[in-house]
């Protein structure tokens, strides 16, 4: 096989892949709701962004008590969002526009209202059908304690009791009961409904809750330290950022891994003329060591490395994630992921303190990742500036919030605007406000404004990623010359330099041709690099 042909089949190694929250993408049937149809005649702003690929959140039918991620069919589409002809249109289209097309599986767990979770508890405790989920005897005289100490993601204990008295795990909300993925079935049942989208012609995979599946056998008590409390995740809830307990049965168990390694021969038998299908971990792992043990040869393709997402705004920070990351994935070959905004965490302009100087950061960040070596993925309206909304209580829906109180993830997820002065900026052909309401005086925000703009970041975006595209599948996969310098990050790789500045001053600039900088449009970069930004200098020997 010869090298391009080599980069051709091995495509994901430098994708540029987009999240497509498909509730809040476009809307084509006036509902409120965005559907499979709307995102299709969207595809034309993917292209003209310059990515290479786009991740669909799960469209499967479902009850949505958590938006998809509770799937009641896993091969079927949900009439919310269309219909299976509106996938393969789907599909076809994105082929068409040279896209190729990641969906997102869910097998951690079920929607309770799977034909398989109504069997089980019609069936009766000790039936087969209940051993396909975690059912087991509750604690104390008459079994009115959970089975254990664990807790849910989204708040409160991670057990349901049933009216037969058994209790059942579920890690996320009551509604997302968790399978047994010691039993043979669920993993005969999983890769059934891979060949189904394979076949479909669906180019990979984005694998919900990686990590999770397989718990320890035996479901013990968490370790919990004196003092603290028992949980799966960070006590700020609706979240797997920063979990604080280090002893986790549910989590990272050895036996997940051949689960794995069972789909990966799966997806090897689909590789073809559009290159390698492709597996892709959303594993909350503790270490950048145990991320990398999903992207193990004969496993993932890639794993998500939130590593980046975690970072503070610092360089000392950014450089050692760039360090460790590579560190990790280095022994087993993997290739490295970047992302900043995903649809379960604060937009990072937000997180980067908000207004114009947390856009500010929000670009150079996104600037520096888009140098690295590996993928990248951006999260939908990242490319528009857009900060986190403040959601009203009345208006939300994350079971999160329902659960414990705290705002959760909605403001994350607010539909796009895309043209217009008021909502629904048209995010679909209906009047007023879409399922989540859009905020007054986005209309400078929108897909249509900025693109008649050349200082937006929407345009931006598109002259970072076509930069991008000169130099990234030709640059290598490491960088050299790492430092820090007060507030700044610097390295180089192949013939680009990279310089960010995470000060609150202008600091010298080496010598180099500017290929891409996050400053506003219209700033000379001659001498100095302002604040809040970052630059790639070309080498002129390299050219």
């Amino acid at each position: 096989m010869s090298e391009r042909d080599a980069e051709h089949q091995q495509w994901w190694r430098h994708a540029v892949t987009y999240e497509v929250y498909v509730r809040s993408f476009a809307d084509a049937d006036g509902d409120g709701v965005g559907d499979l149809p709307g995102l299709t005649a969207r595809l034309p702003h993917l292209r003209d962004l310059g990515v290479d690929a786009l991740w669909i959140t799960p469209f499967y039918r479902s009850p949505q008590r958590d938006h998809g991620y509770d799937v009641a069919d896993y091969t079927d589409v949900d009439p919310l969002f269309g219909t299976l002809d509106d996938a393969d249109a789907l599909v076809a289209r994105a082929h068409e526009l040279d896209l190729r097309v990641i969906v997102d599986l869910v097998p951690n767990h079920t929607s309770s209202e799977h034909p398989w979770f109504r069997a089980a508890l019609e069936a009766g405790p000790g039936s087969p059908e209940r051993a396909r989920y975690l059912f087991r005897e509750g604690r104390g005289a008459d079994g009115s304690l959970p089975p254990n100490n664990w807790r849910s993601v989204f708040g409160g204990a991670a057990w349901t009791r049933v009216p037969d008295g058994q209790w059942y795990l579920h890690l996320f909300d009551s509604s997302q009961p968790d399978l047994n993925w010691r039993n043979p079935e669920v993993g005969d049942m999983f890769e059934s409904v891979l060949r189904f989208w394979l076949d479909r012609g669906v180019d990979g995979f984005r694998i919900d809750v990686a990590h999770g599946l397989v718990k320890e056998e035996g479901l013990r008590d968490q370790v919990v330290p004196e003092g603290s409390e028992p949980g799966s995740a960070a006590p700020t809830g609706g979240s797997m950022i920063e979990r604080t307990l280090r002893d986790e049965p549910m989590w990272d168990q050895p036996e997940v891994h051949e689960v794995y390694r069972r789909w990966r021969r799966v997806l090897d038998e689909y590789a073809g003329p559009r290159g390698d299908r492709i597996l892709v971990a959303e594993a909350w792992t503790q270490t950048p060591e145990s991320m990398a043990r999903f992207v193990r040869p004969d496993e993932m393709h890639q794993a998500f490395n939130f590593s980046w997402l975690l970072a503070p705004w610092s360089a000392e920070a950014f450089a050692a994630v760039v360090t460790g990351t590579l560190e990790a994935v280095g022994p087993v070959g993997g290739s490295p992921t970047w992302v900043l905004s995903n649809h379960d965490v604060i937009r990072h302009p937000t997180r980067y303190g908000g207004g114009p100087r947390g856009l500010a950061r929000a670009r150079a960040a996104t600037l520096t990742m888009l140098a690295l070596p590996g993928s990248a993925y951006l999260y939908q309206g990242e490319e528009l500036g857009l900060e986190e909304v403040d959601v009203a209580p009345e208006h939300r829906t994350d079971p999160s919030w329902f659960r414990t109180g705290e705002a959760g993830r909605d403001g994350c997820r607010v539909p796009l605007p895309w043209d217009g002065d008021a909502a629904p900026y048209g995010f679909g052909p209906g009047t007023g406000q879409p399922w989540l309401p859009q905020p007054a005086g986005w209309g400078p925000r929108s897909v249509a404004a900025q693109q008649a703009d050349p200082g937006s970041t929407l345009a931006f975006y598109r002259a970072a990623l076509a930069a991008r595209r000169t130099f990234a599948t030709t640059a290598g996969e490491s960088v050299t010359d790492l430092r820090v310098e007060g507030a700044v990050l610097s390295f180089r790789r192949g013939p680009v330099t990279v310089v960010l500045n995470c000060g609150s001053e202008a600091v010298p600039l080496p010598p180099g041709e500017v290929l891409a900088s996050s400053a506003p449009a219209g700033t000379v970069l001659s001498r100095d690099l302002p604040a809040d930004c970052a630059v790639w200098l070309r080498d002129p020997a390299a050219r």
